[in-house]
C-alpha cells in the first residue's frame, strides 16, 4: 500500500470509535467538534490546498445569499468550472494539489450542488405557504436557510470528509438535532458492516501482487496470448472493486457510529437522499431503524445484478442518487440513451480530466442500449427456462463490461486505454454493436421497434422505482 493509502487508512479506522464518542455531545457541542476535526484533517493532509475548499465554500454562500432563485444552477456551474481550475493549477504557476484535497473538492462539489438545491426548495416551498396559508408537505426540506457557520459546519463535517458516502444537508441537520442519539442501534450494524472488510483487504493485497496494473503498460504484456489479456481486466476489476469494498464499508462504518443516516425503516430512506415519505416518531412503539441514508455500495447486488445500468445503482450509490436528481432530469436530451451519456459524461468530468474516464463512461450507453436491444428482441420472446439461460448469459457480459470499462479508469490516459483494448480486439465495443445489430434486425417491425423504445425510455425514466422493487436480491 502507497504511503497516501495508509493515510486514508488510518482516517478511516480512527473515524469509527470517534463516531461513538459524538453520540455523547449536545447538538451545538457535536456541530463545533465535527467542523473542527474536519478541518484538522482537511488543513494536516491538505495544507496550503485548502484553500481551495474554503473558496468553494465561500462562493456557494455568495450565490444563495444573493440569488436562491438561480443557486442550483449558478452553484452547479461555480463548482464545475473551479473544479476545472483546481485540476489545472498548475498551468497558472500554483503548486499541485495533493490527493487528499483532490479527495475533499469532490465530495464538497457534491455537497455544495445539492445545498444550493435545498435552499431553492425551502424558498420555493415557503411562497407557496405564504399564497396557500397551509404548510407545505415536502419530505425532507429545511426548516431555514443555513447560516454561513451551518454551511461550513456541513462542508467540513469530518464524517466521510474525503471518502464518502455523500449526504445532504437535511441528513445533517437532521444528525445534530437527534433526540436520542445513544438510543440509536450503533454497535450491531457497524460491526456488520465491517465484518468482510478484513476478507476484502486480504483479497486487494494477495490479488493486487499478482496482477500490477503497470504490467499492461509494458511491451512484454502485448506479447502476451488473447486469454491472458483478456483475463488480465477481470483480475484489475477484481482487485478495483476489492479496494472500494473495503474503503467503502470503512466509511459507512464511521457513519454509522456515529448514527449519521439512521432513520426509522417507515421513512424508507434512500442511499443519498434521506427519507422518501413523512414520518413522525411514535414513543410508544419501538421503532426500527436502518442506515440506508448513507450506504454507498452493495457488494452482492454489484456483482451479481443481471443488468448493466442496476449494475450502476448499486455502485456508489450516493453519487449515483446525485446525478440522478441534479442531473439526469436537466440534461439536454429527451432521448433515454442520450441522457444517459450526458449523466456519464458529467460523472466523468468529476472524477477528472484523464482520456481514460470518458472513454469508459461514454461507453456504459452502449451497452445500455445493447441489453435493451437484446431483452426486447430476444429475452421477451423467451419461456422462462430461456429467460434464465439468457439472464445468466446477460450477467456474464455484464461483469466483461465492467472489466472492460475499469481499464480505461484506471489506466486513465488514452493512449494506454486505447492500446489495451484493441490488444483484446474492442471485443465488448464489437460485442455491443453486434447486440445492438442482431436486436433491431429481430425486432420483427416498426410497430414493435417503437414499442421497444418506449419500453427503454420508460424503465429509464423509472430507474429509481425498478431498482426499489428489486430491493437488495438478485436480478
Amino acid at each position: 500500500m502507497s504511503p497516501d493509502e495508509l493515510v486514508y487508512l488510518g482516517i478511516l479506522a480512527a473515524s469509527i470509535p470517534v463516531g461513538f464518542l459524538f453520540r455523547y455531545l449536545s447538538p451545538s457541542v457535536k456541530q463545533g467538534a465535527a467542523l473542527l476535526l474536519g478541518l484538522s484533517i482537511t488543513i494536516a493532509t491538505c495544507h496550503i490546498h485548502t484553500l481551495h475548499s474554503l473558496v468553494t465554500v465561500i462562493g456557494t454562500w455568495i450565490i444563495i445569499k444573493s440569488s436562491w432563485r438561480n443557486a442550483p444552477a449558478l452553484s452547479l456551474s461555480w463548482t464545475f468550472v473551479y473544479l476545472l481550475f483546481f485540476r489545472l493549477v498548475t498551468w497558472f504557476g500554483l503548486p499541485q494539489p495533493t490527493p487528499f484535497s483532490n479527495a475533499v473538492q469532490l465530495l464538497l462539489t457534491l455537497k455544495m450542488v445539492s445545498l444550493a438545491n435545498e435552499v431553492h426548495s425551502f424558498h420555493m416551498e415557503k411562497k407557496k405557504e405564504v399564497s396557500s396559508f397551509a404548510k407545505s408537505p415536502i419530505i425532507g426540506g429545511l426548516s431555514q436557510e443555513p447560516s454561513l457557520y451551518d454551511i461550513l459546519s456541513y462542508s467540513y463535517c469530518y464524517v466521510g470528509i474525503m471518502t464518502g458516502p455523500f449526504f445532504r444537508f437535511q441528513t445533517y441537520v437532521d444528525w445534530l438535532r437527534q433526540p436520542r442519539p445513544l438510543a440509536l442501534p450503533g454497535w450491531e450494524p457497524c460491526l456488520q458492516r465491517l465484518k468482510l472488510v478484513p476478507v476484502y483487504g486480504a483479497l486487494f493485497l494477495a490479488v493486487n501482487s499478482v496482477f500490477p496494473l503497470n504490467y499492461v503498460r509494458t511491451e512484454d504484456f502485448l506479447n502476451e496470448n488473447f486469454f491472458y489479456r483478456f483475463f488480465y481486466m477481470i483480475a484489475i476489476f477484481f482487485i478495483f472493486r476489492m479496494r472500494f469494498y473495503s474503503a467503502w464499508c470503512g466509511a459507512e462504518a464511521g457513519c454509522i457510529s456515529a448514527g449519521l443516516g439512521c432513520y426509522p425503516e417507515k421513512a424508507l430512506p434512500k442511499p443519498g437522499g434521506g427519507p422518501t415519505v413523512n414520518y413522525s416518531p411514535d414513543p410508544s412503539a419501538e421503532e426500527t431503524y436502518n442506515f440506508k441514508t448513507i450506504q454507498n455500495i452493495d457488494c452482492y447486488n454489484t456483482d451479481f445484478c443481471v443488468k448493466v445500468r442496476h449494475g450502476m445503482r448499486y455502485w456508489n450509490m450516493t453519487v449515483q442518487w446525485w446525478l440522478h436528481h441534479y442531473i439526469y432530469p436537466n440534461a439536454p436530451f429527451k432521448s433515454y440513451t442520450l441522457r444517459a451519456g450526458w449523466t456519464m459524461f458529467i460523472s466523468a468530468y468529476w472524477h477528472g480530466l484523464h482520456a481514460g474516464y470518458y472513454l469508459s463512461f461514454l461507453t456504459i450507453p452502449l451497452c445500455i442500449a445493447a441489453e435493451s436491444a437484446m431483452e426486447a428482441s430476444v429475452r421477451a420472446k423467451l419461456g422462462p427456462r430461456g429467460q434464465n439461460i439468457f439472464d445468466w448469459v446477460h450477467w456474464f457480459l455484464k461483469m466483461r463490461a465492467y472489466d472492460y470499462m475499469c481499464m480505461g479508469f484506471v489506466l486513465l490516459k488514452a493512449s494506454d486505454t486505447i492500446d489495451y483494448w484493441m490488444s483484446i480486439y474492442f471485443i465488448m465495443h464489437v460485442i455491443a454493436v453486434g447486440c445492438i445489430i442482431v436486436g433491431r434486425v429481430l425486432k420483427g417491425g416498426k410497430r414493435e421497434g417503437r414499442k421497444g423504445d418506449k419500453d427503454e425510455k420508460k424503465e429509464g425514466e423509472k430507474i429509481e422505482d425498478a431498482k426499489d422493487k428489486a430491493g437488495d436480491k438478485t436480478d
